[in-house]
């Protein structure tokens, strides 16, 4: 399984509304094929800023399968709005005997 990091700064004062749409876009991304795992984090220091990690089963799960599917535009079309830039994501792989 691999981990897509994500950090999301949203606009400011908008939190109990990204918040909902984010549930709802949940739903969408976890109906995925090849999703394992969906985690959220709201930063203290930064409120605006949250940490999105969901666990795919392979990089192409997430690249290639959700991404390229009509479901990635409806998830975007939930939690997009309320984007202050555009999300930085990564993805990693865990490390044998450490995970």
């Amino acid at each position: 399984m691999i981990l897509e990091h994500a950090l999301i700064t949203i606009r400011p004062d908008s939190h109990a509304e990204f918040e909902a749409a984010i549930t709802k876009a949940r739903e969408v991304i976890s109906a995925a094929p090849g999703f394992h795992s969906f985690a959220l984090h709201r930063g203290i220091e930064t409120p605006d800023r949250y940490l999105l990690l969901v666990g795919w089963e392979s990089l192409e799960a997430h690249t290639e399968g959700f991404r390229a599917s009509p479901a990635f535009a409806e998830w975007r079309s939930y939690i997009g709005p309320f984007f202050e830039s555009q999300p930085e994501v990564d993805h990693y792989d865990p490390l044998p005997g450490l995970s």
